[in-house]
């Protein structure tokens, strides 16, 4: 049976009250992505500084529903965001798939990120990465992303990058905001990668901070904040017990459905999620130079908005499925069809 509270990395809170909405201001010292960074925002940068161009990266997307379709009919990219059209591969018929490309080797110290995503009414997108993203490593002030996703009445939105990479010494904020009609439904991921693994780093990273709010009609319903700062002083380690514990990777994945039922689609997420790790388990049995061991659950989210699935191993590749796993069984349960193909891979 799935729980009805989080565990593990991070916070997760339910809140009656609105949040104090982001600051539009340009002094960077008032828009932090965490209390932690604002040292870091104090340290002015050589050459091309925060707001110069090519580090103030925007992209907006707009989709809505025309006839049995969906199309693409709004799209912004300044670097280092590139879009080059549309795929139409989703299972779903009215479905359309975009992937966001980057010329940029990664995100740099300075660099600030805008991304707005709107579905309309009735809508299905998907928006993913064509690569992971790359956070390098950094001397001076921080790199942040911000990133608004809206979906309308009975739409659907899934929002599920490539995994991000954390090099050493690289300090990241990433903001993200749902706003869901009550009808709508949207699936939102990340998978934190704490260095290049086959290289030997592991929390080599200086601090990474996410938070992710989501609200509809104007109430928040869930707040989940997470904070990794390996060797600071401020708080625990990643690798501390409640942590990551003897994990490397992160994986988180926002299934949300405000109409739902959301205890039975825990209920059949966790067994989902439970059920492919005994799978991966027989495999590495059959091949021991494999170690897909993964471990994942799903829980309640607050106010009734929907399931969080988190899971922990030690690769991307591992977590990665497995969360695909519990995205495949929630979009067989909203529509009959399952989660789009990694066309990546």
């Amino acid at each position: 049976m799935a729980t009805d509270s989080a565990s593990g990395p991070g916070e997760l809170t339910a809140q009656t009250e609105e949040s104090t909405d982001r600051s539009d201001s340009t002094d960077d010292t008032t828009d932090l992505p965490d209390p932690a960074f604002a040292a870091y925002a104090e340290e002015s940068l050589p050459g091309a500084g925060v707001g110069a161009a090519g580090k103030d990266g925007r992209l907006e997307l707009a989709f809505a529903r025309d006839g049995t379709e969906t199309r693409l009919v709004r799209d912004l990219a300044r670097t280092p965001f590139h879009v080059s059209g549309t795929l139409g591969h989703d299972p779903h018929p009215a479905g359309e798939t975009v992937y966001v490309q980057s010329p940029a080797g990664g995100v740099a110290q300075g660099d600030r990120h805008d991304i707005s995503v709107t579905v309309g009414p009735d809508a299905v997108a998907h928006v993913t990465t064509s690569s992971s993203t790359k956070v390098l490593s950094m001397e001076r002030n921080y790199a942040a992303s911000d990133v608004a996703l809206a979906v309308g009445s009975g739409g659907h939105l899934d929002y599920v990058p490539a995994p991000t990479i954390l090099h050493p010494d690289a300090r990241f904020g990433q903001a993200t905001t749902v706003d869901l009609a009550p009808d709508a439904t949207a699936v939102v991921g990340e998978v934190v990668v704490p260095g290049r693994l086959a290289r030997g780093e592991r929390f080599d990273f200086e601090r990474y901070a996410s938070t992710c709010e989501v609200r509809s009609e104007g109430e928040l319903l869930v707040a989940d904040a997470t904070h990794l700062a390996p060797g600071a002083d401020d708080g625990p380690g990643p690798a501390a017990p409640g942590m990551l514990g003897e994990f490397a990777v992160l994986g988180t994945l926002y299934l949300l459905a405000p109409a739902a039922d959301a205890a039975a689609l825990a209920d059949r997420l966790h067994e989902a999620v439970v059920a492919d790790g005994a799978t991966a388990r027989d495999a590495a049995a059959a091949d021991r130079d494999t170690d897909p061991e993964v471990t994942a659950g799903a829980t309640r989210l607050p106010n009734g908005a929907g399931v969080l699935v988190r899971a922990l191993g030690h690769r991307a590749d591992p977590v990665t499925d497995r969360l695909h796993t519990a995205w495949d069984s929630a979009r067989e349960d909203w529509f009959g069809v399952g989660a789009p193909a990694d066309r990546r891979q």
